[in-house]
């Protein structure tokens, strides 16, 4: 499996959540940091074109499924799946399922260009699951579900990150969870953020996308690779009719 990142730091994330949770996925990683650089500034949809070159020369390396581990653009990527051949999966798509279970829902970013994607993922799962449904917390949820959601960003957190100072940004982080209010629920927005929940005191439950979205990328593999021996063992002749 190939994982795309706009961040270095992630690398020893997933390589021990594979040790300990898959340890027989093979994992590929590609960083390209420009991608979050210019989705931040022009909007995810400028890099539209960046994604998907850089989907295809992993699927073209060999990759059985490739999952993007950037907030920002983890639309932007799903999309891409079409053209790929093989599954294209965004790192916090399972965390946003594991929300819409809940009544209110508080979104943290440490970055403001995420929060957009993730409250709009968020409502796509909210749609899915009770399209008309009366929320828990008394209001009928919207068509798009945003009547549920509410974005808070950790303040000068993302500073703290890009200038190494990992404790501080993971303190920040915990801190504008703590200031939560009124929410049954808090997600984490971002792969980076996911020690701080850790850190955090509140009674309120939160989710962070890295196992839940490692989890959900390993059954992709596993899936895909149990459909090609099918039609290896099915021999030519059944590949044809199956065609």
């Amino acid at each position: 499996m190939a994982l795309l990142h706009t961040s270095p730091v992630h690398l020893p994330v997933f390589d021990a959540l594979r040790d300990r949770h898959h340890p027989d996925l093979r994992l590929r990683h590609t960083v390209d940091e420009e991608l979050l650089a210019r989705a931040r500034t022009h909007g995810p949809d400028a890099v539209a074109g960046a994604v998907r070159a850089v989907l295809a020369g992993v699927v073209a390396g060999g990759a059985d499924a490739v999952l993007c581990t950037c907030s920002t653009i983890g639309a932007v990527a799903e999309r891409c799946a079409g053209d790929m051949g093989v599954p294209v999966l965004r790192i916090d798509r399972p965390m946003a399922a594991a929300a819409a279970a809940h009544g209110r829902i508080a979104v943290v970013a440490a970055v403001e260009s995420t929060l957009g994607p993730t409250v709009a993922l968020i409502a796509e799962e909210l749609e899915r699951e009770e399209p008309e449904a009366v929320g828990r917390a008394g209001e009928r949820t919207a068509s798009d579900g945003s009547a549920r959601v509410r974005t808070h960003l950790a303040e000068g957190a993302w500073e703290r990150f890009e200038a190494g100072d990992h404790d501080g940004y993971l303190d920040a982080v915990a801190a504008a969870v703590d200031a939560v209010r009124d929410a049954d629920v808090i997600v984490l927005a971002q792969v980076s953020m996911a020690a701080a929940a850790a850190r955090a005191r509140t009674s309120v439950p939160v989710l962070s996308s890295p196992r839940p979205g490692l989890a959900a990328a390993a059954r992709a593999v596993e899936a895909e690779e149990a459909g090609g021996a099918a039609t290896a063992g099915r021999g030519p002749a059944a590949a044809v009719r199956a065609g």
